[in-house]
C-alpha cells in the first residue's frame, strides 16, 4: 500500500472549509446571530422565574403528562439542584438543549414529511443521517470553531446535527406507517396531498415523531459535555471543569443533575406521546 498515493481526502476538506469561512462569513454570522437570540431568550425566561414557581410550573406539567410520582421526582429533584447550587448551570443547559432540539424539530420534520412523500428525497436523506450518527460528535466540533469561533454557538451547532436524524427518521416512519386503506380512502373522497399530509398522515404519525423529539432531547443533553470543550456554559462546563482538575465529588454533583434533567425531559416527552397515541385509537 506505500506505493499507492494517499487519497487528500483532508486536504480537499481543509480547503473546503476554508473557502466557506471565506465566502460565507456572513450568512455565519446571521446564523450565529440567530441562535444566540434564541438561547439568550430562552436563558433569560427561566432566570426571570423565580425557581420555586419553576419547579411547580415544571412539576405541574409532570403531573399533567405523567403520574404523580413523576411530580413528586421533579420537585425533589429540581430541589437538589437548586440546593446544590447548579441552578444556573442548569438554565443554561436548558438553553442550550432546547434551542438544539428547536432548531432539528423546525428543519427536520419537513425533511421528514419531504422524504416521506418523495422515494428519491428519501434515498438522498437516508445516507447522510447515517453520516450523522455514525460520525463521532467530536468531529462536528472542528468545523463549528471555524465557522462560529468559542462558546455556546458551535456547542449548538454540533448538538443539532447530533440530535437532528431521530426526528427526521422518525417522521417518515410515522407517516409511511398510515394503514394504506386510510390512505385510499381519503383519495377517494377526492382530498388532495396537502389535505390527507394535514388531517390523516400527521395526526396518525404524532406520537412516533413525538418519539423521535424525545430521542432528539436525549442526544441533545448528551451532547453539553462535549460542547464545553468549545466554551458552552452550563452543567456541562462544570462537569469538564470537574474533569480537568480531577475533582471527583463536583463532577458527580454536575452530573447528577444532568441525569436528573435527563429524566424529567424523556418522561414528560415520551408521556406526551403515548397520550397522543392514546388519543388517536
Amino acid at each position: 500500500m506505500d506505493s499507492i498515493p494517499k487519497l487528500p481526502i483532508a486536504e480537499n476538506i481543509d480547503l473546503f472549509i476554508n473557502w466557506l469561512t471565506a465566502n460565507l462569513s456572513g450568512l455565519f454570522d446571521f446564523i450565529s446571530f440567530i441562535l444566540g437570540g434564541i438561547v439568550n431568550g430562552i436563558e433569560t425566561v427561566l432566570l426571570i422565574l423565580p425557581p420555586i414557581l419553576f419547579i411547580l410550573i415544571i412539576a405541574a406539567i409532570a403531573w399533567k403528562t405523567s403520574k404523580w410520582r413523576m411530580a413528586i421526582f421533579t420537585i425533589a429533584g429540581l430541589l437538589l439542584i437548586w440546593n446544590l447550587g447548579y441552578w444556573d448551570g442548569m438554565t443554561k443547559t436548558l438553553a442550550l438543549v432546547l434551542t438544539a432540539v428547536i432548531v432539528s424539530v423546525v428543519i427536520g420534520i419537513p425533511i421528514g414529511i419531504w422524504a416521506s412523500q418523495k422515494s428519491i428525497v428519501k434515498q438522498v436523506v437516508t445516507p447522510i443521517l447515517d453520516l450523522m450518527q455514525t460520525m463521532p460528535a467530536f468531529v462536528y466540533l472542528i468545523p463549528a470553531i471555524f465557522f462560529f469561533n468559542i462558546g455556546v454557538i458551535p456547542g449548538v451547532v454540533a448538538s443539532v446535527i447530533f440530535s437532528m436524524p431521530p426526528t427526521i427518521r422518525l417522521t417518515i416512519l410515522g407517516i409511511q406507517q398510515v394503514p394504506k386503506d386510510l390512505i385510499e380512502a381519503t383519495e377517494a373522497f377526492g382530498s388532495t396531498t396537502k389535505q390527507r399530509l394535514l388531517k390523516v398522515q400527521l395526526p396518525l404519525a404524532m406520537p412516533t415523531i413525538m418519539a423521535g423529539i424525545n430521542q432528539s432531547i436525549m442526544l441533545a443533553l448528551s451532547m453539553v459535555v462535549i460542547a464545553a470543550m468549545v466554551g458552552a456554559p452550563g452543567l456541562g462546563a462544570e462537569v469538564y471543569r470537574a474533569v480537568t482538575q480531577v475533582r471527583t465529588g463536583t463532577g458527580f454533583e454536575a452530573g447528577l443533575a444532568i441525569v436528573i434533567i435527563a429524566i424529567i425531559l424523556d418522561r414528560i416527552t415520551q408521556n406526551i406521546g403515548n397520550k397522543k397515541q392514546g388519543g388517536t385509537q
